[in-house]
């Protein structure tokens, strides 16, 4: 490559990465799912638009939509606290396999019936479109105040579905390109992937867990680095061995963001750029990738609207109402569930599987797919908020502190600069500092009201909704977070009452 090829080439990165960015603040302002509007630049700026980029690469468009997938499930795994997670994590895996092998059957019925096309090419186009997309529901659940057991349930499953979804994908290509292939000899597989790739997730996540806390780094900097490097460790090792990588860097992400670590805000907040760049770049070029005179079709238009159409309507709704037959939901939280069921990055890189392994008609799915995607962000994306109003399933406003302290991390001094958000239904709200009974060597530094900085004293009175910046010696940081994480005891009551009088 030229030096001026060079220069052009981190010119267009630039180009692509501030219209990303810009993106990404218009749709928050408008309501609109980011990943449609990174698709659209992506398509403007391509070939069929204004022509800036001619991009038909689906080899390389699959690189780094797996590269960016791995980084969005490991960010995402990070910023989930297991405590909440366990508690829906039968309905989620059940969601995660079942669930996607009866949305894959109900839709590949309704692509045969639809489309000329055999029916194991039908049942690929179910695969494809059968599981719900990480990318899509964390992007799209981060910063929305829907109630914390439906943002669990739907992050968990979309966390760990893409096994199943990869496992029929792989495997129904591998019957229509060698139609020999005993469909049997395909079980074990699936369970070996699961299985394995629980496994190396945990292992990983361990050690990774581990290392960062007990190798001392010459710089701040090289934790977050180092961090990414056990995410691709995951993945890699996974893959190595024919397991499901997807699923290993979410679990070994699930072990490293609830494990005490030096630097924890450094690490989160980069992986959190990281992901986002990563999401970024992958729609758009998942924009560049397809060909606007080849998606606006009549014969993609409705046969892809007939087909969302029986995904958001029917075969979604069925697949949750089914594989949660037995579990504490009711129809409203069901139907919710039904409804943020968002399709992403993966159904676009699971398309691009069938044209890289020459499968006939491939071009034709990648752009069914990819208009089925569209319609899922649009109808679904944009209207999550609504509808969880209209089933009164919000949850308290969620705070996303944009401001943080790390002066000390227990790798050079054996302490820690701890960020502690107050609830309202804890012991400590209303107390003075002076009244609070801290561990020793925990002394609050900072706290942040309403973006406000106040520098605290003895007389300062904790209120919901602060943010406590506490330096605490590591020996003493769990016994710090059980005294700030009492509750009050009315109002554990008063909640019990509640349940009670409601069941």
């Amino acid at each position: 490559m030229s030096t001026v090829q060079t220069d052009s080439f981190l010119l267009l990165i630039a180009l692509i990465l501030i219209s990303g960015v810009l993106a990404a603040k218009f749709s928050n302002r408008i309501g609109l799912p980011s990943l449609i509007l990174f698709i659209l630049v992506g398509m403007l700026a391509g070939s069929d638009g204004i022509g800036f980029i001619y991009f038909d690469n689906p080899e390389f468009a699959q690189l780094v939509g797996i590269f960016a997938l791995v980084m969005i499930l490991f960010e995402g795994g990070l910023q989930t606290k297991f405590a909440t997670v366990r508690s829906v994590i039968i309905p989620a895996v059940s969601l995660a396999t079942a669930g996607v092998l009866l949305t894959s059957a109900i839709v590949a019925m309704a692509a045969f019936l639809i489309f000329d096309i055999t029916l194991l090419q039908a049942f690929l186009v179910g695969a494809i479109v059968g599981s719900t997309d990480a990318a899509a529901v964390f992007a799209t659940l981060k910063e929305r105040n829907i109630k914390a057991k439906m943002g669990a349930t739907l992050e968990a499953e979309s966390g760990t579905n893409d096994p199943m979804a990869v496992f029929l994908t792989v495997g129904i290509i591998e019957l229509i390109m060698i139609p020999e292939t005993a469909v049997l000899s395909l079980v074990p597989t699936f369970f070996w992937q699961m299985g394995a790739g629980l496994i190396i997730g945990i292992v990983i996540g361990k050690v990774a867990s581990f290392s960062i806390n007990r190798i001392n780094l010459d710089s701040s900097g090289l934790y977050p680095i180092f961090s990414v490097a056990f995410a691709l460790l995951t993945y890699g090792t996974a893959s190595f061995v024919e397991a499901s990588g997807f699923l290993a860097v979410y679990v070994a992400a699930l072990v490293i963001g609830n494990t005490e670590l030096t630097y924890r805000y450094s690490i989160f907040q980069f992986n959190e750029g990281f992901a986002w760049m990563s999401q970024i770049l992958m729609f758009i070029l998942l924009g560049l990738l397809v060909f606007p005179a080849e998606l606006f079709t009549w014969e993609v238009i409705s046969g892809g609207l007939l087909l969302s159409f029986v995904l958001i309507l029917i075969a979604r709704p069925v697949a949750v109402l089914l594989s949660t037959i037995g579990m504490k939901y009711t129809w409203k939280e069901k139907t919710f569930i039904s409804w943020a069921g968002l399709r992403g990055a993966v159904p676009i890189v699971l398309a691009t599987f069938p044209i890289v392994a020459g499968v006939e008609d491939g071009e034709f799915f990648f752009n069914v797919v990819f208009f089925i995607v569209l319609t899922s962000a649009l109808v679904q994306g944009t209207s999550i908020s609504w509808v969880a109003r209209k089933l009164h399933l919000t949850g308290p406003k969620k705070d996303i502190p944009h401001h943080s302290i790390e002066l000390i991390s227990m790798g050079k001094a054996n302490a820690e600069m701890m960020q502690f958000k107050v609830d309202e239904d804890l012991k400590i709200v209303g107390e003075k500092l002076k009244d609070v009974e801290f561990p020793n060597k925990a002394n609050i530094s900072a706290i942040v009201r309403d973006e406000t900085l106040i520098t605290p004293y003895g007389e300062t009175e904790i209120k919901a909704g602060d943010f406590l910046y506490i330096l605490v010696s590591t020996k003493y940081e769990k016994e710090l977070k059980r005294a700030l994480e009492a509750k009050r005891a009315d109002l554990k009551k008063e909640k019990s009452k509640k349940v009670s009088r409601e069941k």
